[in-house]
């Protein structure tokens, strides 16, 4: 064969091979970098639909607006469940999914609605250290933004696994009391420890629910600068108002990890609703939902303007007795759903505006590289097949013979 030739061949093949690993990081890079990009600048700041007018119901302007994102049950894998490569694909995702999020949309709150780890409720202290590192480097932000952490049933266990301990350290880790009031912009935010409300009288419950009661007062006389009337229900019901705490008098959005009691996902529709053989799968009480009982106390107490929740891991909207709209968050992790996604809500004193955003569907990103695969695939055979008269020194032929199996004489 003459020289020229051979070195032609091999040229051709060198340059394959070039091309062939350029091409393999492009697709890498797209499918674990950029893709966040394109897909989430589709999503946009719901735009606030004014309320009589601009005011709210006593009159006074909607004011400022403030712009939250909402999000739930990311379940970080701990030491003991989970293959350690699935760890570092969901964590990657996860992160890059919200940096994303928070260098294009520039949200000035963040809510996650609990479940932040999948192990806290058996978690050692070495094994929780390490959790809350990984969380902190995943979820961190800039001082432009507050970040607000709820409870869990996976972060301190069910009702009978939960005691002081654990509900101590993870407000410990996240600086804060896990049922309370936050106020932001004239907007009050209920943030309510739901793996605590069985009503049972365990000692965690009957903690949870005096503060409860307590915030109901703060809020009714902030409303009504008068007693509590007797409609916010008997154990809310209080002498006057000596002592209350003062709070913009606007009703709450409340925030929880147990949705209120529904009897299934039934009438839940869209994209992000569970799969149709799940929808009509009985929820339990105390375990997929709160109970009745406490979810009409929470109704009566605190007469939400909009309620949201996480724990079902797929999306739901509902209308609790024809007047408090609660919407299920689903789960931000890849792991739990192909389309994960989040909550923009803008919002004012007297109104609110929800719209959702989706982020890349893990069938996308597979189909993506399979798709660069089988382009690979094609183009190292068609390559070999055009110089399969070509002598046995060639260096592309032992690629060849791995994938084709050729014999060449």
């Amino acid at each position: 064969m003459p020289n020229n030739k051979v070195i032609s061949i091999r040229l051709s093949t060198g340059w394959l091979a070039v091309v062939s690993l350029l091409g393999l990081v492009s697709v890498f890079f797209f499918c674990e970098y950029l893709i966040y990009y394109p897909v989430i600048l589709r999503c946009a700041w719901p735009k606030l639909s004014a309320v009589r007018g601009g005011e709210v119901a006593d009159g006074r302007s909607t004011g400022s607006t403030l712009r939250a994102m909402v999000l739930s049950d990311t379940h970080l894998l701990g030491a003991v469940g989970g293959h350690w490569f699935d760890k570092l694909r969901r964590e990657w995702q996860m992160e890059r999914g919200f940096q994303t999020a928070l260098w294009l949309l520039r949200p000035e709150i963040v809510f996650i609605l609990g479940d932040i780890f999948d192990e806290g409720k058996w978690s050692t202290p070495t094994n929780w250290e390490d959790d809350v590192r990984r969380f902190h480097r995943m979820f961190r932000h800039s001082t432009e933004t507050e970040l607000v952490v709820l409870v869990g049933n996976h972060d301190i266990g069910f009702h009978y696994e939960m005691d002081w301990s654990k509900l101590q350290r993870f407000e410990k880790v996240f600086n804060s009391t896990s049922t309370r009031i936050l106020t932001k912009k004239g907007i009050n935010f209920l943030l309510v420890n739901s793996v605590a409300l069985h009503g049972d009288g365990c000692p965690i419950c009957q903690s949870a629910e005096k503060e409860l009661v307590k915030l109901s007062r703060d809020l009714s006389c902030s409303l009504q600068n008068s007693p509590p009337s007797s409609s916010m229900g008997s154990d809310s019901a209080v002498e006057g108002c000596d002592g209350a705490e003062s709070l913009p008098p606007t009703p709450p959005i409340m925030l929880q990890h147990y949705p209120l009691y529904r009897v299934s996902d039934a009438s839940c529709t869209g994209e992000d609703a569970a799969p149709p053989e799940e929808r009509h799968l009985l929820f339990r009480e105390k375990y997929d939902v709160l109970s009745k009982e406490s979810s009409q106390k929470l109704l009566q107490w605190f007469k939400p303007r909009l309620i949201l929740s996480g724990h079902t891991h797929s999306g739901c909207e509902v209308l609790h007795d024809n007047s408090y709209p609660e919407i299920s968050v689903p789960s931000f992790n890849w792991r739990n759903r192909n389309n994960p996604s989040f909550i923009l809500a803008t919002l004012s004193e007297g109104s609110h505006s929800l719209s959702k955003c989706f982020l890349p569907e893990e069938s996308t990103v597979i189909a993506v590289y399979s798709s660069a695969g089988a382009l690979l695939l094609l183009a190292v055979m068609a390559h070999c097949l055009c110089f399969k008269s070509v002598g046995p020194l060639l260096p592309c032929l032992s690629l060849c013979a791995l994938i084709g199996k050729h014999k060449y004489l």
